[in-house]
């Protein structure tokens, strides 16, 4: 039997969110495959999309002939401050280990050291563990009170979710949370002409912080959950 027109791959490791798109893609008509080895399938696939971790789909994307839609290392930084709500770097991570106060560092685009509140910089991977010019974010620490996920087409929001509150997993359709209309309103100022610009598909996730909006972070859609909690102090 000739595979289905368009079929949506999974990592050898399937998680709740995974599961959840598998199902969705299933009342669309869509195939769903899980991939068990860490390379494109032999032969004609159908494979139109895929869901996965960075390091999987690094390794299987271009065997699939996808392209994986990803924000400039640096977008974060290089938004005005109005946006951000707090001080953001992108530096290296050589730099980011003199500092001598807390900061919220995290890579820009992977999961090659936890992303969280670091004392000082003595705490961030050694020179015997990551190459000096490894590029890092390095962010004031602010506390968001809510956080939301919002997935964006082509500069427009079409679903999110609030996914925490105050650090707390706390989930609601956005459609049904009583801030719908600041989150998406916000969105927009983020999305609009002349602000660093995201690739057409992106996550972009979202929070208030001292009373106003500020951008979290943008996500890879292909590895971002649907949910995820995080710690209340954090920034970038």
């Amino acid at each position: 039997m000739p595979p289905p027109p368009r079929t949506l791959a999974l990592s050898p490791h399937v998680t709740a969110t995974g599961r959840a798109l598998a199902a969705a893609a299933r009342r669309r008509g869509l195939g769903c495959e899980t991939l068990r080895e860490w390379r494109a399938p032999d032969g004609p696939h159908g494979i139109g999309s895929l869901y996965a971790g960075p390091r999987f789909a690094d390794a299987v994307a271009g065997g699939l002939g996808l392209g994986l839609l990803e924000a400039p290392a640096d977008w974060l930084a290089t938004l005005p401050y109005e946006l951000t709500g707090r001080g953001i770097e992108f530096t290296t991570v050589a730099r980011a280990r003199a500092l001598r106060r807390p900061a919220f560092v995290k890579p820009p685009n992977d999961k090659s050291f936890p992303a969280r509140v670091y004392p000082d910089g003595s705490g961030l991977p050694g020179p015997d563990a990551m190459d000096d010019d490894t590029p890092v974010l390095v962010g004031d620490v602010v506390a968001f009170t809510a956080e939301y996920r919002l997935f964006v087409r082509d500069g427009a929001v079409l679903t999110g979710s609030r996914y925490a509150v105050r650090g707390v997993l706390d989930v609601v359709p956005l459609e049904e949370d009583e801030r719908r209309d600041e989150v998406v309103d916000f969105a927009a100022l983020v999305l609009a002409p002349g602000v660093p610009p995201l690739p057409s598909a992106v996550v972009l996730d979202v929070g208030a912080v001292d009373g106003r909006w500020a951008v979290v972070e943008a996500t890879r859609p292909g590895r971002a959950g649907t949910t995820r909690a995080t710690p209340t102090p954090r920034s970038t």
